[in-house]
């Protein structure tokens, strides 16, 4: 018989008597210690993959499963613990209410613990706000570096694993605005250092592509990463319904439900084979012109199936298996995708 508790902590007050945190904890309530295998799953942003969950189960090896979120309550508790039938000795949801609760003991006790750790969707700015230079931040890295861990998240939570991250501290920004002005203010792109993943250094990652028609805003994104930075610029993007699983080797599995679902899964990098591959024109106020022939942007697009049986090396960005190049561009402000070639560059 499994143990379940549901228990509510409030174990740091502020002077008006507001709890920091909600802690739901299902399972075991003593730690165990495994030998996790590491690898980072990052998540479309609708309902979750059975499939992609089941692999970043698999690789906390039975060991306490740590669900961060700064909104919401207990809902992936009893999804992960006991309805895809990967053994683990406990799931546990901490609800952040504010910043504060980063500096808990008992917050850090369980990020130190956790063989594996789900960010939520929500909210991406609370994130950033809330654990960034914090403890919590600090302890994510150490887990992830020193004891293998295993990350992952969707929506918001795919969103701040990448290197590069846009942080919504002004909000969101469509296609269409971002692309008429790459710096409008809501375009806030950080490299501050947050979530340290292996392979996803120079890496910007968004999310609900289809379903927000996302792929234009991502472009700007880009743009501003190599304008800004000087960074050979990196996208990774999934449809709602797809996942991407990327193991300590640096190879990503893909999820979905192709043949039955179109959902696609979106490798994006700068042209390396030009010998100038920043944009044209990427400048405050004015629409963004990265056009380069129609070959600004090299793109590996590749479905996600049910097994996880198409992938993509993130070593060399080069190779993949079940899916096709495209090429991306943006003409004064307007987007376009065309048939592309494999890139062929030296990592």
């Amino acid at each position: 018989m499994k143990l379940i508790l549901s228990c509510a902590f409030s174990l740091f007050f502020l002077g008006l008597g507001a709890q920091s945190h909600t802690s739901y904890l299902t399972g075991s309530s003593t730690d165990i210690n495994t030998d996790p295998s590491g690898g980072v799953c990052l998540m479309g942003g609708a309902s979750e993959n059975d499939a992609a969950m089941q692999w970043f189960l698999q690789r906390a090896k039975g060991g306490d499963i740590l669900v961060i979120r700064a909104s919401g309550s207990d809902g992936y508790n009893d999804y992960l613990f006991s309805e895809l039938g990967v053994p683990v000795n406990s799931v546990e949801t901490i609800v952040f209410h504010n910043g504060q609760a980063a500096f808990d003991s008992y917050v850090q006790a369980k990020i130190q613990q956790a063989e594996a750790i789900w960010i939520a969707g929500g909210n991406q700015w609370k994130y950033v706000s809330y654990w960034r230079n914090s403890p919590v931040d600090s302890l994510i890295n150490l887990g992830i570096r020193d004891r293998n861990i295993v990350i992952g998240g969707t929506s918001a939570g795919m969103a701040i694993q990448g290197g590069v991250y846009f942080s919504a501290e002004n909000g969101t920004v469509s296609s269409p605005a971002a692309l008429a002005n790459p710096y409008d203010n809501k375009i806030k792109i950080d490299s501050s250092r947050f979530i340290q993943n292996d392979y996803l250094g120079e890496v910007i990652t968004d999310t609900h592509y289809d379903a927000r028609n996302r792929k234009g805003r991502h472009a700007s994104f880009l743009a501003r990463m190599i304008t800004d930075y000087g960074m050979q610029a990196k996208g990774i993007a999934c449809d709602e319904y797809t996942a991407v699983c990327i193991d300590k080797e640096g190879i990503a599995r893909i999820f979905g439900g192709h043949p039955q679902y179109n959902d696609n899964v979106y490798f994006i990098q700068t042209n390396c084979e030009l010998e100038i591959p920043n944009p044209e024109t990427c400048v405050p106020n004015q629409a963004l012109h990265w056009n380069l022939n129609g070959e600004a942007l090299k793109v590996y697009r590749v479905k996600g199936t049910p097994t996880g049986s198409y992938t993509f090396d993130l070593k060399d960005w080069s190779t993949g298996q079940g899916g096709n190049w495209l090429h991306w561009s943006i003409r004064n402000g307007v987007f376009s995708e065309r048939p592309g070639t494999q890139i062929r560059c030296l990592p």
